[in-house]
């Protein structure tokens, strides 16, 4: 097993490379790709075929690895799909949160107790926050998504179309460090039946329904977070804003409850490859909009 002690973010780089995980920089200090965008490829490099997105320039190349930072300090962004990893993100507790609110490491310990499951022993490192990342390799031949929430507060998944910032990167408030350097076990089967709901042969995305919406209301949020999903590139933030605004319009009434809009429309965008942050911001915009100009907000 290749020793995780690490000095230098090349250092992390490689080690990362040696167990057969793809990276790529990201900036220094920071959680983005250091890479550029489509807007402003040369079709030059490694584009000369095409624009390569940080998952597609994702590498085990040592050399490879040593020339992207020789030119700078990059923190390491590890590409969950092309790794064969699935990684559980366990969160700290935001400001924002209201009082009672658990965190990441509260949460699965409460889904394994009604799961009768122990909290499972992988590789883990704590990152810059203070929260957690769980490492598993990936099921054979299943390609799994991200997900945000769905296996319960604060609790978030990176697969394919994901990425973590690996230990051995800093941010301006911490580092990200390996706390148990254990081979990653494989998925637990009661996980991946978790985050791979059955679905209808004609749904892009498992949305559930909530318990005490209308039918008119629960069939637009299936609706919405389906087209969400299933957007591409160039219109999937567009689409993301158009749906919460659609779905805004039903919160005012009580027809559809803020969170499980919010939490459903963050999952679908995710899954059609934005970034978390790009999705909850979005969302919370779009919905503050739909609510403000909704006529049952004025009245009410």
């Amino acid at each position: 097993m290749p020793h995780d002690r690490t000095t230098t973010p090349l250092e992390a780089a490689l080690r990362a490379a040696e167990r057969g995980w793809r990276v790529f920089p990201l900036r220094p200090g920071d959680k983005r790709p250091a890479l550029h965008g489509e807007s402003v490829c040369t079709g030059l490099g490694d584009c000369a075929g095409g624009h390569r997105k940080w998952e597609d320039r994702a590498t085990t190349d040592p050399d490879r690895i040593r020339a992207a930072w020789a030119s700078g300090p990059f923190n390491v962004g590890l590409a969950t799909g092309p790794s064969g990893l699935v990684v559980v993100d366990l969160d700290t507790v935001k400001a924002k949160d209201s009082k009672g609110t658990p965190d990441g490491i509260t949460s699965l310990q409460a889904l394994c107790e009604r799961a009768g499951q122990a909290v499972p022993a992988t590789y883990r490192a704590r990152t810059a926050s203070g929260g957690v990342h769980l490492y598993f390799t990936a099921p054979d031949g299943v390609r799994l998504g991200n997900s945000a929430g769905r296996l319960g507060t604060h609790i978030d998944t990176r697969a394919h179309g994901g990425y973590v910032v690996a230990p051995g990167s800093t941010l301006h408030h911490g580092t990200y460090e390996v706390t148990d350097p254990t081979d990653p076990v494989p998925l637990p089967e009661w996980l991946y039946a978790l985050l791979t709901p059955r679905q209808s042969s004609r749904a892009l995305t498992a949305t559930p329904v909530p318990v005490r919406a209308p039918r008119y209301a629960a069939a637009a949020l299936r609706a919405e977070t389906t087209a969400v999903a299933g957007a591409g590139e160039g219109v999937r933030n567009w689409t993301l804003v158009r749906a919460a605004r659609a779905l805004g319009r039903f919160i005012p009434s009580g027809d559809l409850d803020r969170h499980e809009v919010e939490q459903a429309l963050n999952s679908a965008g995710l899954r059609a490859g934005l970034r978390e942050n790009e999705c909850r911001a979005a969302v919370t915009s779009a919905l503050n909009w739909s609510i403000a100009n909704n006529p049952a907000s004025r009245t009410a």
